[in-house]
């Protein structure tokens, strides 16, 4: 059959064979790695950049209508949305897992009933979340930000409520496809979304000056052009042996599988959202405007480059659930020690491009000589940031396990730091971000040695055992045999 084809030598593809695990030149076997890591990395990667784009555009918009428009939209986007986006996105990483560890196990047709499982347990959480766009205003006044920036940021809130049930669909669409290589298809619609974005906001917001009502509706749109897109590649025919339709084999086993998408979600809601509590921390300071602006500029510049490791994230735990799931220890270790080292030269990289623009990179999003003059200051801290991010989202595997390291890092270390060197030494933004960079250096060292200490061969055995534990056998399957 041709699905049968496809799924076959995909799955070759992506398993370690005996050559290259045999391999006697390490140049070999890492250039072997390369090539499976990237054809999963490489489309997510533009993907991930296409849609953090969207977002850059419709800042960009904001902050050249004024200062207080680009504050606003960064406190209802960058605080309120990116905390949905981030717990919700977390929770849909467990899907890499499970569905790596199927396609590796060969237990094709579960793919399709992980995804359904996991858009219910992502919408279920999505209604629990609507709280916090309802009654954003009175929030963010609790937290200290100013009337004006808490009233325009809980009204923008409201407009971004598709935007946010948009993230329980596109999520799980698209680590179902990942999972089968299929990230080209991710890669395709996501561009495609991002193309009809920028003239939509060209249009509406470039030559009407509709507004920051028209920004939040022009995001909202493209993010469901996102998601129309695979699915409707998914239900009319692209995935023949993965998908075998809506089924209600997928409300089994909800409460299993919402354990552990919630100590996903935890996981990378408290990695994701860690810096965006510099821009909430920035409203309680003198002159909050403008350190908000500024703030928020470097976390888009942050984010929009944090997409690479994510997608590193994303392509390290399918490659990882492969092997696992066909019971190589080996192959899983390997993986993660290429993942890791690739994802750290790009951010290398990427660190030499801050340092040396940075007095321009805030050009993007403001005219401001004053925001201007603030990002500067902050350029040296962003690039260090963004150096670290290059590598501790990719070693952050280990669900439940990072959720308690990043709450140590993070909020007893990193933040009690941040607010004693802003507040009591009087350092402002430069003390809190620093501190909470200090948050992220730990968190980062005890990651690489649970990774250094990991026990591949017992982890396989889990795997394993998982995908036997969950599976529901294919009924064509057992009334073929």
């Amino acid at each position: 059959m041709e699905g049968e084809t496809e799924i076959g030598e995909t799955s070759v593809a992506l398993l370690t064979n005996g050559e290259v695990k045999d391999g006697p030149v390490l140049a070999r076997r890492a250039w072997a790695e390369l090539k499976k890591l990237w054809a999963i990395v490489g489309p997510s990667m533009i993907g991930r950049l296409a849609l953090q784009t969207m977002s850059v555009i419709t800042q960009a918009y904001a902050g050249h209508i004024g200062d207080l428009e680009l504050a606003s939209f960064a406190i209802a986007f960058t605080v309120v949305a990116f905390f949905a986006f981030g717990l919700l996105l977390g929770m849909a990483s467990a899907l890499e897992t499970l569905c790596g560890q199927a396609f590796g196990a060969k237990q094709y047709h579960m793919l399709g009933v992980y995804m359904q499982r996991s858009m219910v347990v992502l919408f279920l959480c999505a209604l629990l979340l609507l709280p916090l766009y309802i009654f954003a205003t009175p929030l963010l006044e609790l937290l200290g930000q100013s009337k004006e920036i808490a009233r325009e940021a809980g009204y923008l809130s409201l407009w971004l409520l598709p935007l946010h049930f948009s993230y329980a669909f596109l999520f799980p669409l698209q680590r179902f496809l990942q999972c089968q290589l299929k990230n080209s298809v991710n890669a395709a619609f996501t561009v495609l979304a991002l193309l009809v974005h920028i003239f939509i906001s060209w249009l509406f917001l470039g030559k009407l000056q509709l507004g920051l009502t028209a920004a939040a509706l022009t995001l909202d749109f493209s993010w469901w052009m996102a998601v129309a897109g695979p699915f409707l590649y998914v239900v009319c025919g692209g995935c023949p042996r993965t998908w075998k339709g809506f089924s209600f084999e997928a409300m089994a086993g909800l409460w299993e599988f919402l354990k552990l998408s919630a100590s996903s979600g935890v996981m990378l809601c408290l990695e994701v959202w860690y810096y965006r509590i510099l821009v909430l921390l920035a409203g309680n300071l003198k002159k909050a405007e403008i350190a908000v602006d500024a703030l928020s500029v470097c976390m888009n510049i942050n984010s929009w480059e944090m997409m690479i490791p994510l997608a590193f994230f994303g392509g390290t735990g399918v490659r990882v659930a492969n092997e696992l799931g066909a019971g190589n220890g080996k192959g899983a270790r390997f993986a993660t020690i290429v993942s890791v080292t690739t994802s750290a030269a790009i951010g290398l990289i990427f660190w030499s491009l801050v340092i040396g623009l940075h007095d321009k990179i805030a050009l993007i999003f403001s005219s401001s000589s004053v925001v201007l003059e603030a990002v500067d200051r902050l350029s040296i801290l962003l690039a260090f940031t963004v150096l670290l991010n290059s590598v501790q989202p990719v070693i952050s595997g280990w669900q439940a396990m990072v959720a308690y390291v990043n709450i140590g890092s993070y909020y007893f270390i990193g933040i009690p730091i941040g607010i004693f060197l802003g507040w009591i030494l009087k350092l402002g933004v430069l003390g809190i971000w620093a501190g909470m960079i200090g948050g992220t250096g730990i968190q980062t060292l005890i990651l690489t040695i649970l990774t250094i200490r990991c026990d591949w061969d017992r982890e396989a055995i889990i795997a394993r055992e998982r995908v036997e534990k969950w599976s529901v056998p294919d009924k064509k399957e057992k009334l073929n045999s």
